[in-house]
């Protein structure tokens, strides 16, 4: 499988599990889950809470690969940047969804859905919109449009959504964002900000068989490695580092 520093500048794997309810937002009970996922994890030790009231822990983000968790109105988050090996950002994440049930009063009956994402991180100083039309192409009936006399591209983020079941209960997205306006694209100023991959794997609850957190993420996981390991990397991720280390 995939290793961060093979082909982008950042990757990262993070769960979401999503909440039909609020989550708990009482001191204790905040305090006790963080708690108890440091002395798991000693090097998350920057707690603070954000100007929207969501909590947060997290490892020293200066560092080239580091841990966070936080605890949103109705969503529990865990996300782990440059992994030295997948394992170990599944075992955090595992970790959550083993004690969110009994820590955070989670249970399936709460679950609106649990979210696997893997993310693709490219520093480019550019026009973003314009190397990712040239690096995935906009298909035939779209490229005329690019090809008119004086035009520049400056808005290309390409997302899909598929379902990989019956009920369309399991389904993966690929989204692709990224940060050039028109002014920089005017003056030809351009920043060294990021252009983002995003690929997500999500289980949507409801009526259905009785699965735990941890066996869904396991299944969620196995698709999403598949599907970036064989599709997304070649026909994606390698094209855009291709592209980038090219200009």
């Amino acid at each position: 499988m995939y290793h961060n520093l093979d082909l982008c500048d950042e990757f990262y794997i993070n769960v979401n599990l999503n909440t039909e309810m609020e989550l708990p937002n009482n001191r204790d009970t905040i305090l006790h889950y963080f708690e108890q996922m440091k002395k798991a994890y000693p090097e998350l030790c920057n707690f603070y809470t954000r100007e929207n009231g969501d909590f947060v822990l997290e490892a020293d983000k200066e560092q080239s690969s580091y841990r966070w968790l936080a605890i949103e109105p109705r969503r529990l988050c865990s996300g782990y940047v440059n992994p030295d090996a997948l394992d170990e950002a599944y075992k955090q994440h595992e970790l959550v969804l083993e004690v969110a049930p009994h820590l955070l009063t989670v249970s399936t009956l709460d679950c609106e859905a649990l979210d696997i994402l893997y993310g693709f991180d490219f520093n480019y100083k550019g026009n973003h919109d314009e190397l990712v039309a040239e690096a995935l192409g906009m298909g035939s009936s779209l490229e005329g449009l690019v090809n008119l006399e004086g035009s520049k591209v400056i808005n290309y983020e390409p997302s899909v959504t598929m379902t990989l079941d019956e009920t369309c209960r399991l389904q993966c997205r690929l989204s692709i964002e990224t940060r050039t306006n028109a002014y920089q694209v005017r003056t030809e100023e351009f920043s060294d900000d990021q252009i983002s991959v995003y690929f997500t794997v999500r289980q949507y609850w409801g009526s259905g068989g009785d699965r735990s957190f941890i066996d869904s993420f396991r299944k969620q996981r196995g698709i999403g490695e598949e599907i970036v390991q064989e599709r997304l990397i070649p026909r994606v991720i390698r094209p855009l580092a291709q592209a980038i280390a090219s200009r």
